[in-house]
């Protein structure tokens, strides 16, 4: 995130436990490189899966810093942060780490510092991505952690050899995520997500939550490189594209082009539809 104008100033809004930053310590940016974020787009004060993003901070500050986050701090500094702002309708940025390494290092458990950056709101992507397999495992992937240099640096190669964004496969040859998303597709109206080693985003648990609800469970099961082109769709999803329909995917073996599915599209609107945001 681009943080810094030409002067050096902050461009977005930023607070640190609460207080708002007008300029940021070199040292501050050091000390965010261990740890852990979650993303959220808000409307009118209101985020869909927000008790998904409050349990995923405070999970992970317990197993990165010894200490989790209450609901209450997250709830009132993404509060006040958006309230200073002067925004009901942002993009939030929450990175949890710490200042104290020495302690830690330690073994000692300690106090997670929150950053909350808040910026303008994201609009959905536009057109249908055209993905390329890359095959890539990302560390430790059940934590949203802020070592994201592989997930640009894929993503980036993907774009350079002509495509939009690159879809990870694992060593196995199975269908993981991609750079910024989960991934799920579609057969005969049922929706089926990977089974791997992927991050599972707040978006990905909002709709399988929501296809329950509405009755129309989904699976999750292997999905091999090889079997692509035996679905009918196939969907990224992340708190910006709750369901963004991929137009390809290029494999050693060659190309997947997907046409619009409406059945799947439907569903994953209405499982989407049944879980209502909350407040802040």
């Amino acid at each position: 995130m681009d943080w810094f104008g030409e002067t050096g100033r902050v461009t977005d809004h930023l607070e640190l436990n609460g207080a708002p930053l007008t300029a940021i310590d070199p040292g501050l940016l050091r000390a965010t490189s261990y740890g852990h974020f979650s993303s959220l787009q808000v409307r009118a004060g209101r985020v869909r899966g927000l008790p998904f993003h409050v349990e995923r901070i405070d999970r992970s500050s317990v197993e990165l810093f010894g200490r989790g986050v209450t609901e209450e701090r997250l709830r009132t500094g993404i509060r006040g942060a958006l309230d200073r702002a002067g925004q009901v309708d942002a993009s939030v940025r929450v990175t949890a780490f710490t200042r104290e390494r020495s302690r830690l290092d330690q073994g000692l458990p300690v106090e997670p510092d929150l950053l909350v950056t808040v910026s303008a709101p994201i609009e959905p992507t536009a057109q249908s991505p055209r993905l390329l397999a890359v095959e890539h495992e990302r560390p430790v992937p059940h934590l949203k952690h802020t070592g994201t240099f592989s997930l640009v640096y894929y993503g980036r190669q993907a774009q350079q050899a002509g495509h939009d964004d690159a879809l990870f496969f694992d060593r196995n040859g199975h269908v993981s995520e991609a750079s910024i998303w989960n991934v799920c597709f579609a057969r005969a109206g049922r929706i089926v997500w990977p089974e791997a080693a992927v991050l599972p985003g707040i978006t990905l648990q909002v709709l399988q939550t929501g296809l329950a609800a509405i009755g129309s469970p989904s699976e999750t099961r292997p999905v091999r490189l090889d079997e692509l082109g035996s679905f009918d769709a196939a969907y990224l999803t992340n708190s910006i594209d709750p369901a963004l329909p991929v137009g390809a995917i290029t494999t050693p073996a060659g190309t997947t082009e997907y046409e619009s599915d409406g059945v799947s599209a439907d569903l994953i609107a209405k499982a989407y539809a049944a879980m209502p945001p909350d407040l802040i």
